[in-house]
């Protein structure tokens, strides 16, 4: 267990923040989410312990200390998944972080978990109560995957879930037989929930 001062303080390099994700709860709470302006999620991001963008670092924040192991969290005034024409660039739309750690491996828990360092438990337990609404993939996708000889496609695993105040999608890439590296998760506007379950059902 982390000695209680670096618990309290959650200023770590970035190789201790994969162990922060496993049996810890960081009881915070989330001042800045989508649907706030972009001057709000910036402040909120320049005060997290956790976040704390670098110079020249704004709504986007990359932390490495290895080449085996980076964080990255970016909010973002478009919807989620493919990139589309948007008037109101005022208001940020989705919160994604993301995980690639080639020593521990990735999981959903690990990324629920992330989450709950992030955000505190009001946003977990919003994602914990979610419906899923859409899981991927299904066999048939898994089947045409493997006959189109694409195991780029195949090796996405991931969900999209509707909770009570917002839409969560989670998603591992786990090649068959091996072991997940990579994964990411995007806290967004319910609103958005529609576009992006499309482009996850065509893609």
């Amino acid at each position: 267990m982390l000695k209680k001062s670096l618990v309290n303080r959650l200023i770590l390099p970035f190789s201790l923040i994969p162990w922060l994700c496993v049996g810890m709860i960081f009881d915070s709470k989330a001042n800045a989410l989508p649907g706030q302006s972009t001057e709000e999620v910036g402040t909120w991001m320049k005060a997290h312990p956790t976040l704390r963008p670098g110079n020249g670092e704004q709504l986007y924040v990359q932390k490495s200390d290895t080449a085996a192991q980076r964080f990255t969290f970016q909010a973002s005034v478009l919807p989620p998944g493919k990139v589309e024409f948007t008037k109101n660039r005022s208001t940020i739309r989705y919160e994604r972080l993301a995980m690639y750690d080639a020593i521990n491996g990735m999981s959903f828990q690990r990324l629920q978990e992330s989450l709950r360092i992030i955000y505190g438990l009001d946003i977990y337990q919003d994602f914990n109560r979610a419906q899923v609404v859409y899981e991927y993939p299904n066999q048939s996708a898994i089947d045409s995957a493997r006959l189109a000889k694409t195991p780029i496609r195949e090796a996405l695993k991931g969900e999209l879930r509707v909770g009570d105040r917002y839409a969560y999608w989670v998603e591992i890439a786990q090649p068959r037989g091996g072991k997940a590296f990579t994964g990411q998760m995007t806290v967004f506007l319910k609103t958005d929930v529609d576009k992006l379950e499309t482009e996850l059902r065509t893609r």
